[in-house]
């Protein structure tokens, strides 16, 4: 049974199931094209640890299979530390709405540390992707985004759009600040 579009990550869908149930379901999707399914197949995978060269094959095979329907959520490439950051983004709550956005980016350290990526924590009233391009266009950019941005890590931080911007200034320096206390490299979250 595919999985709903609108289903977040962090409400995990399939946690309850087997792996040889994930992988079948996994097998499925890629055969129907069905990225929504076949990402959170992964993400599951993911979550409990799968090793890291499985999830890069399963994140190429369901591009090459399903790229019009893949979330956007769901990471490009294999990141380490996902589980962490999701367990400890979990832990910030908004009580009011608004129109700021919390959101992560990936950055690329490979050139100068042994952990090869890092993560910035912004606010934004864009979205997480148009200011993701407005920081590569060089606009009110982060030099470390500017630089080093890969990609906008969305999952972690979907339960953190449209706060009020009281909340967003609180709860970006708090998140940079847990993460960087779970043993993330941090940039951002002034």
């Amino acid at each position: 049974m595919p999985v709903e579009a609108a289903t977040r990550p962090r409400d995990r869908p399939l946690q309850y199931h087997s792996r040889e149930d994930l992988l079948r379901r996994f097998a499925a999707a890629l055969a129907d094209g069905d990225g929504v399914s076949g990402a959170h197949c992964i993400h599951e995978l993911w979550m409990r640890g799968e090793w890291p060269d499985r999830i890069e094959r399963a994140l190429e095979s369901l591009w090459k299979h399903a790229s019009k329907s893949v979330p956007d959520w769901l990471p490009m490439r294999y990141v380490d530390w996902l589980p962490v950051a999701y367990e400890v983004a979990a832990g910030f709550q908004a009580a009011f709405s608004g129109r700021t956005n919390i959101y992560l980016v990936l950055l690329d350290y490979s050139d100068s540390r042994a952990d090869p990526h890092g993560v910035y924590v912004g606010m934004s009233h864009y979205s997480p992707a148009d200011r993701f391009d407005q920081h590569k266009a060089g606009i009110r950019a982060s030099g470390s985004v500017l630089k080093r941005g890969l990609e906008v890590l969305t999952g972690p931080t979907l339960h953190l759009q449209y706060i009020s911007r009281g909340e967003a200034a609180r709860i970006e320096a708090q998140l940079a600040e847990a993460l960087s206390a779970a043993g993330l490299f941090v940039q951002g979250g002034h």
